[in-house]
């Protein structure tokens, strides 16, 4: 018997050493086109594409044959324990007690090479998915900030949603689906040719309506699934859109919560529990009724692919049992049957049992590849023409527009020197603050040539200002890279706009902005231009939440340490002309006026 198996098993082994070869062939063919031909394959291309590229490197691709080689090992231990099946239940009903620990020796023998085999193909698996996965976060996040598109896309017709989660939930996604699939898909079709094999060899000629068809086993197990999987297809086509909409309503409602936790000190000013709590459950409520939807849908294509598979346990025993009790073949040969017709059947079904798989990588891809597309068109919209020059502001021909196409200034032209400022005032809504995005490059409804400093040598002083989170040091240096060690310099800026008592919390990581009144904040913003010295300020509403005191105090700070800077500002109190060269004043149809005036700064230091 220990021959027999030894043989069958080396006929086995060669067979599928080579049928394995053509399998991969074929599916590294059918891949290729996949990519290069269809929708998924090309979205798949463009989100994957560079890092499986032999110009960014060759470990990848390495990696993933390393990873194939180890799913045909597996479908090879498969074929094994078939084999070891068949001789082990043939032993017991012989009741040869020899050859029962025979087997079970070689059974020791496989069992330790499939355990240690799933741990370092768990491992490998493990690695791949995590750099894949740092690559491509990386990748996501450049091209969000790229060209500002993470400001630039709420102009676009259809603005992206939730770019954060897209960012980090769907990229993890699509890691880990991408190599699932890819895998399963190979152990599919190279085990339904292994198990094909042993099957065709196991199986009988089947009398059916007087006709006999040969190695009936064969061709029973593959018309049940292609019916079955056509039937779960149509079933399943409904969960591509659930999951899309899914992932969608979640994020919609964790925005909302963030939302809530950010403005909670706004809200409950207005004591506008009712309001938010109401929105917050018709967001849930939205989500819930798209979850129902999935289970119902889910419970249509799971009962069915469930019945399928229990039909197909009996399925092989049926068949087989006339030739065991004619005494045709062992009890092993019937054993084995069952379990190549199972692998047949579950390599065939693969696409079936995991379109809910397949339905939420479609809709993964679909975010992702919207996510870079949304990118790329806010990266395209048009924008003031700006050219970085040192120590001058110059201004030709600027126009500034609403969504809307209203025309809020024509033909702007200025210029500023070091140590001019200059005032914009108008009436609300006459575009200040508007201007002030069009120079910095970010409002994509004007036109015009900006010559100005560029990079850490321009810096935009909000009414709110940005602290980032971390700490104290570089909220302050920011938006410098890298903490600044001259410490005596951060404290000394502390100092000076009356923040002292932070001087000693420079290292404490906080969320800053939770922290500090927005008149605080305020004044560190104060200190950041103190600190990084920059060649031009642009300050919109920047003294709104203070007094006209320390107004007075941190323009005369300025105008004092920094009397090389321009500045650029935005402000409705009179007080403010006294520290500037220039006034423009805008009346938000388009007309505009400059006046030179003559700053009282002397006076007021």
């Amino acid at each position: 018997m220990e021959m027999d198996w030894n043989q069958a098993l080396q006929e086995s082994l060669s067979w599928l050493a080579v049928a394995s070869l053509i399998t991969i062939a074929a599916f590294a063919a059918a891949g290729t086109l996949a990519v290069r031909f269809t929708r998924w394959g090309s979205q798949f291309w463009q989100i994957a594409g560079p890092y499986l590229s032999p110009k960014h490197s060759w470990r990848p691709l390495l990696v993933f044959i390393v990873l194939l080689v180890l799913t045909l090992f597996s479908v090879r231990m498969n074929v094994l324990f078939s084999f070891w099946y068949n001789g082990f239940y043939s032993a017991l009903q012989g009741l040869d007690q020899k050859a029962f620990w025979y087997f079970l020796g070689v059974f020791s023998i496989l069992a330790t090479i499939h355990v240690l085999r799933a741990l370092f193909n768990y491992y490998v698996t493990q690695a791949f998915s995590i750099r894949w996965r740092v690559w491509l976060n990386d990748r996501m996040t450049a091209d969000w900030m790229k060209g500002d598109a993470y400001y630039r896309g709420q102009f676009l017709a259809e603005p992206v949603d939730n770019p954060d989660q897209r960012i980090e939930l769907d990229v993890n996604s699509f890691v880990t689906g991408s190599v699932s699939l890819a895998l399963g898909a190979v152990s599919a079709l190279v085990s339904l040719v292994a198990f094909t094999g042993i099957l065709w060899g196991l199986s009988a000629p089947l009398e059916v309506g007087g006709v006999e068809i040969p190695r009936a086993m064969v061709f029973a197990v593959y018309i049940y699934v292609i019916i079955a999987t056509w039937i779960a297809f149509r079933l399943g086509r409904p969960l591509i859109r659930l999951n899309f909409l899914n992932e969608k309503l979640t994020a919609n409602f964790r925005y909302a919560l963030m939302r809530l936790r950010e403005y909670a000190e706004n809200v409950a000013f207005y004591q506008g529990n009712d309001i938010e709590r109401h929105t917050l459950l018709g967001r849930f409520s939205a989500l819930i009724s798209n979850v129902w939807a999935l289970v119902y849908r889910s419970l249509k294509f799971d009962g069915f692919n469930l019945a399928i598979s229990q039909v197909a346990v009996v399925f092989p025993f049926i068949l087989q049992a006339p030739r065991f009790f004619s005494g045709a073949i062992k009890l092993g040969d019937v054993m084995q049957t069952s379990q190549a017709f199972g692998q047949v059947q579950d390599s065939l079904s693969f696409f079936r049992t995991s379109y809910d798989a397949f339905a939420q990588y479609r809709a993964t891809l679909d975010r992702l590849t919207g996510f870079l597309d949304a990118n790329e068109q806010a990266r395209t919209l048009p924008r003031v023409t700006t050219h970085e020059q040192a120590k001058v502001l110059e201004i030709e021909g600027m126009q500034v527009l609403r969504p809307d196409g209203f025309r809020l200034l024509a033909d702007l032209n200025l210029s500023l020197a070091p140590g001019q400022a200059l005032l914009i005032k108008g009436p609300s809504g006459s575009g200040k603050t508007t201007l002030l995005r069009a120079l910095a490059g970010l409002w994509p409804y004007a036109e015009g040539a900006v010559r100005r400093p560029g990079g850490n040598q321009a810096l935009f002083l909000s009414q709110r200002p940005y602290l980032p989170l971390g700490d104290l040091r570089t909220a302050i240096a920011y938006p410098a890279t890298s903490a600044p060690e001259d410490e005596e310099r951060l404290k000394q800026a502390l100092r000076q706009v009356n923040l002292a008592h932070l001087a000693d919390r420079l290292d404490l990581s906080q969320d800053w902005t939770r922290i500090l009144s927005v008149g605080e904040q305020q004044r560190l913003a104060f200190a950041r231009v103190l600190f990084n010295r920059p060649q031009i300020v642009f300050l919109d509403e920047s003294t709104s939440a203070m007094d006209e005191g320390l107004e007075h105090a941190l323009y005369s700070l300025l105008r004092n340490e920094m009397r090389d800077a321009m500045l650029v500002s935005i402000g409705h109190r009179s007080t403010l002309s006294l520290f500037h060269t220039h006034r423009l004043e805008l009346d938000g149809q388009g007309a505009w006026s400059l006046m030179e005036q003559q700053p009282a700064l002397e006076a007021n230091v």
